[in-house]
Order: C-alpha cells, then sequence, then structure tokens
C-alpha cells in the first residue's frame, strides 16, 4: 500500500484543514480528535508520511521514532493525564483495516479524563 497524500491527516499538516492543536515539534503534531470517544480525546501523529506503526519502524529514523514516543508522554502531561498527576490513559493505534485503521496515516489516540474500561469487550 502507499501512501495516500489526500487523507485528512496529511491535509491537517498541511494546514488545508483546521485542527485545534495541543502539541507541535519539528517530528510531530497532536490535537484534540473531532468525534471524541472520550472525555479527553487527542490524537498524536507523526509529521512524515508513514502508513501505520509498521511502516513507520520500518522506515523512520531514531529522531522521529523518539520524538513520536516522548510526545506522547508530553501530550499526556499537558492535557492532565498523565500517570505524573496520578491518573492514567490509554494510547492506541491500528493497523490495517483488520486492525480498525481508518485513515491510512500513522496515529496513536490518547483517552482519559475518565475511566476508559476494558479495551475489548
Amino acid at each position: 500500500m502507499s501512501y495516500d497524500k489526500n487523507n485528512i491527516f496529511a491535509k491537517i499538516l498541511r494546514k488545508e484543514i483546521p485542527c485545534k492543536k495541543i502539541f507541535e515539534n519539528e517530528y510531530v503534531l497532536s490535537f484534540h480528535d473531532i468525534s471524541p470517544q472520550k472525555k479527553i480525546h487527542a490524537l498524536v501523529i507523526p509529521k512524515g508520511e508513514y502508513i501505520d506503526l509498521d511502516d513507520f519502524n520500518a522506515r523512520a529514523s531514531d529522531q522521529e521514532i523518539i520524538a513520536l514516543s516522548k510526545a506522547i508522554s508530553e501530550v499526556s502531561k499537558i492535557l492532565n493525564i498523565s500517570t505524573d498527576t496520578g491518573k492514567g490513559y490509554r494510547a492506541l493505534t491500528n493497523l490495517s483495516e483488520d486492525g480498525g485503521q481508518e485513515v491510512p496515516h500513522l496515529h496513536f489516540h490518547l483517552f482519559g479524563g475518565e475511566k476508559v474500561g476494558k479495551m475489548v469487550v
């Protein structure tokens, strides 16, 4: 599968579609989900053109991999859901259609602000 440059996250990165930004650095952008599934629902995406986590791990630079991992923790702190606050959150990424991926750009969902519940029912 090749990267679709017209997916919604690519358009957000090009500023063709606005987002409610939470965090940004050279490698990562985080913003609030437009259809939140929990009290707090944020997205964390790499700025590079990566389809999913497997693609990212195969092709991303070490700097990009580290930046994404650290950004997830940083965003949780900004949103006051990190374990530093005594709370917690779920970080989730889906891979491929069978894994529930809807947008073909690697993205992590951060859910929090309330008990998230069981992962699979």
